[in-house]
């Protein structure tokens, strides 16, 4: 029957959608610096500042983290900026909001 050729399509198009997706979430995942926290968030649109993104597109926030777009599951956000973890106590760390770094 005709249906079926499509239907199988359909499968092999989602099976890709779904491979490419868990391949954006694994890499969300291993940003570097092994401190940084990621967050996702179900159902939120891929909107920021009035920008639209597709799937697969990401974005910088003005609080410094990096938002992919996860359509049509949601958004995920890793923060970009490392944490300093091993320093004197006589140091201090200093954040910059402009670059998103923070310098002992």
């Amino acid at each position: 029957s005709p249906a079926q050729p499509s239907m199988a399509m359909h499968a092999q198009k989602m099976g890709c959608a779904w491979g490419r997706l868990c391949l954006l979430l694994s890499l969300l995942l291993q940003l570097p610096g092994s401190q940084a926290k990621c967050y996702f968030q179900a159902k939120a649109p891929c909107e920021y500042e009035g920008k639209q993104f597709s799937l697969g597109e990401s974005w910088l926030s003005t609080n410094c983290l990096l938002c992919t777009c996860l359509h049509p599951i949601g958004v995920g956000c890793c923060e970009t900026t490392q944490h300093p973890i091993d320093f004197p106590d006589w140091c201090e760390a200093h954040y910059d909001s402009q670059t998103c770094q923070i310098s002992v």
